[in-house]
């Protein structure tokens, strides 16, 4: 199946285009979690358990998993078995170099980690994204107008009378020969991301910086679908994910994706049904670049405590779409679909190996 064709199908099914970063920091999560990446396994895997049904997708950042080394590259290939079948995972690597690293790092991404999607630097240019949408079905988001401070020492630049956000979007929707190029735009940006829904035409949006980076729901959604008309994701983390560090975590996340969901659907009953035609691009437009941010302060954290040793898993595994399924051995190295499973317990490497406070 083309990953544009699951992505879209998965929208339908669960009634949603919220898309849950799985990015796990000690710092934030319940304390009997925060203690060894067994606990983190536990955690991301109850938070699945509870969410499945309200995404359209997940977005482990590799990040907050190569930190921990090893463990924690066994750790994400053990969280991403978990995510059932039907629900897309993008792997969030922002990959980007010549093609013959790039090759392995999509062989990595596609056929050893499974994932569906993945993020894509483009400032190499298209040999160094090729090896990666030469995987037909599969999907890459190319970053293209970000959220955080700094898109303005590049992004901004005018090339022949475009901003050159501009121009990597109307490159990239030359590269879409296959269905498989998505744009990554940033919801802080909500102008721009009108203009950039008219160049992408059919590709989907990724769209983050919703919630706790402080973009209008309602101006991702309606600018970044053209009026639901076109498919776009929009990626919340920190705001659903942590919305309580208490025992109530599961639920509380669970109700903060219900209110988005109510939310997004509440504007397609207000604008009506989508429209028929995509709106044309947008002419050039070379937009100021947004004057520099004062960084907001540091939210108050809870000091995560020392936790007890973890209990193993119970040897019974949660069903997989209403299915229950075998628990075979694992070792780090092995390669399995985001559809099988696998226990932390039995990778000789895996999370309960290694303790991080």
């Amino acid at each position: 199946m083309e990953a544009l064709t699951k992505l879209r199908d998965i929208q339908k099914a669960n009634q949603s285009m919220i898309c849950l970063g799985l990015d796990l920091d000690a710092k934030r999560m319940p304390s009997e979690f925060a203690g060894s990446l067994k606990g983190h396994f536990e955690f991301a895997q109850r938070m699945i358990e509870a969410t499945k049904d309200l995404v359209c997708a997940y977005k482990p950042n590799m990040a907050f998993y190569e930190h921990h080394g090893p463990e924690g590259l066994s750790l994400l290939r053990l969280i991403i078995e978990r995510i059932p079948e039907r629900v897309p995972v993008i792997l969030d690597a922002k990959r980007g170099d010549i093609g013959n690293t790039a090759t392995h790092y999509a062989h990595a991404i596609f056929d050893c980690f499974r994932a569906d999607w993945v993020t894509l630097a483009p400032y190499m240019g298209y040999d160094s994204l090729k090896p990666f949408l030469d995987f037909k079905n599969k999907g890459a988001f190319v970053l293209c107008l970000t959220s955080n401070a700094g898109s303005k020492d590049f992004q901004y630049l005018n090339v022949d009378g475009k901003p050159l956000y501009r121009v990597v979007a109307e490159k990239v929707r030359e590269w879409n020969r296959d269905n498989n190029c998505g744009l990554v735009v940033g919801a802080t940006r909500p102008d721009e991301l009108v203009e950039l829904r008219g160049v992408a035409g059919t590709m989907p949006l990724l769209i983050p910086g919703v919630g706790a980076q402080g973009g209008s729901l309602e101006k991702a959604v309606l600018g970044g679908t053209n009026n639901f008309a076109q498919t776009a994701v929009i990626n919340v983390s920190r705001s659903v994910l942590y919305a309580s560090n208490g025992d109530d975590f599961s639920r509380r996340a669970r109700e903060e994706l219900l209110k988005l969901n109510s939310a997004v659907n509440a504007l397609r009953k207000k604008n009506g049904e989508p429209r028929d035609k995509p709106k044309e691009a947008l002419p050039p437009q070379v937009h100021s670049a947004p004057p520099p941010s004062q960084p907001a302060a540091p939210p108050q954290q809870n000091q995560p405590q020392p936790a007890p040793a973890q209990p193993e898993p119970p040897a019974q595994q949660h069903a997989h779409d209403g299915e229950p399924r075998p628990e075979p051995p694992v070792s780090p190295s092995s390669q399995q679909s985001h559809g099988s499973e696998s226990s932390p317990d039995s990778a000789s490497s895996g999370p309960d190996d290694q303790s991080h406070s």
